[in-house]
């Protein structure tokens, strides 16, 4: 190998710097990647957020918190739309970051309730996004659909009781229906639960909703990890259900009397 003086090693240096050769682009990644992980792993993590229903400060904080750990990319499962009143800045937001995401059923609901009326960026982005993502990462295979393979907006994925505690009949039940899936992982949402369960030869996984759940997670491949952040500086709620905490508020203001 020739070797260089300290005067053209400087020279070269300079040059790479200014028109980057690839080797010097991917060392600068892979040396950056390095570093924003705590020195710890050379995987590919993965944002994951769902159901963050047009409320965009816990969705602004999952963003900051996947930028902190260094995530590759984000996706969201859907739902982007319903229940909060700032859609589009929270549509704002995820295209800002380049959010991958896919249809839910409130997207659908929405499109539909305003479709006599004016585009809006956030009805725009709307008509652009898939029912279902496939991606390879690291030789791992990923599904990502709102509801359930093979593309459902609303057949939810139940494995939790209301205490969050998994039902083993419907873990049984999920990893039959799975049966022949060819993913090793499938990522959904919609039910509002916050899970990480081996079906079969599937690893399925619900990030939670950003607004209800108070959740989000970052997988890592090949390693096939999760982990999931706290939002809001509240507590996870691993099974959260519209009818089911309106009634136990209501309880509770009747207890508080």
């Amino acid at each position: 190998m020739k070797r260089l003086s300290r005067v053209s090693f400087y020279r070269q240096t300079v040059e790479d710097k200014i028109n980057p050769s690839p080797f010097f682009c991917l060392f600068s990644l892979i040396l950056h990647k390095y570093l924003t992980t705590g020195g710890t792993t050379l995987s590919t993590r993965i944002g994951l957020i769902s159901d963050v229903h047009a409320t965009p400060e816990p969705v602004a904080e999952a963003l900051a918190r996947f930028k902190e750990q260094g995530v590759d990319r984000i996706l969201c499962a859907g739902d982007i739309a319903g229940y909060g009143e700032h859609l589009e800045r929270t549509v704002a937001l995820l295209v800002e970051h380049d959010c991958q995401a896919i249809q839910g059923n409130h997207e659908l609901w929405y499109l539909d309730k305003h479709a006599d009326e004016e585009d809006t960026p956030a009805s725009r982005w709307f008509r652009y996004l898939p029912r279902v993502i496939q991606l390879t990462i690291e030789g791992k295979r990923l599904y990502m659909v709102h509801a359930s393979p093979p593309d459902s907006y609303v057949d939810g994925i139940k494995l939790l009781d209301l205490d969050g505690n998994l039902i083993a009949e419907e873990k049984a039940r999920w990893t039959e229906r799975l049966q022949g899936f060819q993913h090793d992982v499938l990522l959904v949402g919609h039910t509002h639960q916050v899970f990480c369960e081996q079906l079969g030869g599937t690893l399925v996984v619900n990030p939670g909703s950003t607004r209800f759940n108070h959740t989000c997670a970052i997988l890592s491949l090949p390693e096939m990890e999760l982990k999931v952040f706290a939002l809001s500086g509240k507590q996870p709620v691993k099974f959260w259900n519209w009818g089911i905490n309106q009634a136990r508020a209501q309880i509770k203001r009747v207890g508080d009397k």
